[in-house]
């Protein structure tokens, strides 16, 4: 998996499959949330995502109050986050469309 950002623009390229990659989009997160209020981050390729990720990025909505909205550029991905209920929660949109 590789990570990277512009400003408040997280890109993530590769699956997220392992704690190694939660722990840098745990870290860039963390580092975007204490200057901006929003994130926007941009799956573009990544067929999964671990609950670790999941359960960070409720905590930042809830918790921190960071607004967060994801692209997704996977079918399945998109489809996963949809049967798990977090679409409206992670403002999720469709980019291959």
């Amino acid at each position: 998996m590789k990570i990277s950002n512009a400003g408040s623009v997280v890109t993530i390229e590769g699956n997220i499959k392992n704690i190694s990659d939660f722990q840098k989009i745990k870290t860039c997160l963390d580092n975007i949330a204490q200057n901006s209020a929003s994130i926007k981050i941009k799956i573009v390729d990544s067929i999964s995502i671990i609950s670790s990720v999941i359960g960070y990025l409720t905590k930042l909505i809830h918790k921190d109050k960071i607004n967060i909205s994801i692209d997704i550029g996977d079918l399945k991905l998109y489809e996963l986050l949809d049967e798990l209920g977090l679409i409206l929660l992670f403002d999720v949109k469709r980019s291959w469309l």
